[in-house]
């Protein structure tokens, strides 16, 4: 059985293996990680088929307001009196066309189409804009693990010197052996974090390659942007505006309610006459008609215009206009909502914001003090004064500051983001942001 599973195993193992091979490792910028999510993340592409269907749905709706042509023979063999089959005389070829001429609730389900379709191309916008932000987010956590990993990485010199500067000093009895022990602790937890750090990396990275639509297997590596530059509203109140007014949610939304009055407009039109275009062509073979009509006539045509007045239509358009009334309703609660949310959300980001820069500003001090202190203690090092191990502690007292400062950063810059995400204009402020950046 083992002989038998071998060959087996040794496929999948060269073929989970040649899928890896095939993997890419892309190195970009913010401004073209968020294009390339914009582009051709799958959520995005979905929303832009639904688009589509949406603008085909016009076409659909256009349709009896086109003229249609159809062609065929009635030729038949006849006994008797040439009867009429489905309405039309035996005929050795004939072609009819027909088309709406005045349709009034045709008219207004063409017209809900078109908002449906503007609607759709909102959602479209919006599920962009949505990715975009997703995509940020994965790059900011990639990038904040990225540096985290570089400051880790220069951490281990120091601290395996102070290992081996206490291991030499317990050795001749000035330590105790706490402090060896201490020392070996602090390296095995920065080995630690580091190792860690490597392996979140890989999953941000990877995660990020499948926001911007490549394959799980494919890595994306953050390249250092001058995303701490990007701008915001002035304030608070203006972000709430911005967001009011750009949110592509809301406004497909609103659409969705013109459409629905549209619909409504529609089914209270059904009472409405319809005049449509009718017309016949049809070409008679003489040896169905000699034997019973006294004149013939080869070539016949018809032309004129169908009137339909609608008497009585049921209870299905009184159905229907129940429904449209509901769906606008419901719709305009959700509008509500979708209002509540993003006036909370904005300030909530706003917040967040102010926290993040007072975060910030702490950091920097504290980094401040850190590099003071160890500049005290090289020069007193150098005159003897301190140990080497506790310049070392203070050099990685110093980076571990370095750490906080690049995680503070990063917190005001995701803030930013979650700014614009709310007022709708991440994207255009990245793409003006890369802009200035090249000028």
């Amino acid at each position: 059985m083992k002989i038998v599973m071998l060959p087996r195993l040794i496929f999948f193992a060269v073929f989970i293996a040649a899928g890896f091979a095939g993997a890419e490792v892309h190195s970009l910028t913010l401004e073209q990680a968020l294009e390339i999510a914009a582009r051709q993340n799958p959520d995005v592409t979905l929303a832009r088929l639904d688009q589509q269907r949406a603008q085909e749905g016009v076409y659909v709706a256009l349709d009896p307001f086109r003229p249609k042509v159809y062609g065929g023979s009635g030729l038949a063999y006849t006994y008797g009196y040439p009867n009429s089959i489905e309405g039309n005389a035996p005929s050795v070829f004939q072609v009819r066309t027909d088309m709406s001429l005045y349709n009034r609730a045709q008219s207004y389900t063409l017209k809900a189409a078109r908002e449906t379709a503007h609607g759709a191309q909102y959602g479209a916008e919006a599920k962009a804009e949505e990715v975009a932000y997703q995509a940020a987010d994965l790059f900011l956590t990639a990038s904040d693990i990225e540096h985290d990993d570089a400051q880790l990485a220069a951490q281990l010199p120091s601290l395996q010197k102070v290992v081996d500067v206490m291991n030499a000093s317990v050795t001749e009895g000035s330590e105790l052996p706490v402090e060896l022990t201490r020392a070996r602790v602090n390296l095995q937890t920065a080995q630690v974090r580091l190792d860690t750090g490597k392996m979140d990396s890989d999953y941000y990275e990877m995660m990020l390659a499948i926001a911007l639509g490549y394959p799980a297997t494919d890595r994306v590596k953050p390249v250092d942007s001058e995303i701490a530059a990007l701008m915001v509203p002035p304030s608070e109140t203006a972000a709430a505006d911005s967001a009011l007014r750009n949110n592509r949610e809301l406004r497909e939304m609103q659409s969705n309610v013109l459409a629905k009055q549209l619909d409504l407009r529609s089914y209270r039109a059904a009472r409405q006459p319809k005049i449509d275009l009718v017309a016949q062509y049809a070409l008679f073979a003489k040896y169905n008609y000699e034997q019973y009509f006294q004149k013939f006539q080869r070539n016949n045509f018809q032309i004129g215009a169908s009137v339909t007045v609608p008497i009585l239509v049921g209870t299905a358009i009184k159905g229907y206009m129940a429904q449209a009334l509901t769906d606008m309703q419901k719709i305009q609660v959700q509008m509500a909502q979708v209002r509540n949310r993003i006036l909370s959300e904005t300030r909530r980001a706003y917040e967040q914001w102010e926290k993040a820069e007072k975060l910030r500003d702490l950091a920097r001090m504290q980094l401040d003090l850190a590099r003071e202190d160890l500049t005290v203690l090289l020069a007193q090092n150098g005159e003897g004064r301190v140990p080497l191990s506790r310049v070392e502690q203070a050099r990685l007292e110093e980076s571990n500051r370095w750490i906080t400062m690049y995680d503070a950063e990063t917190e005001v810059t995701r803030a930013k983001i979650a700014i614009l995400r709310q007022t709708g204009t991440l994207l255009a402020s990245v793409r003006d942001l890369h802009s200035s950046t090249k000028q």
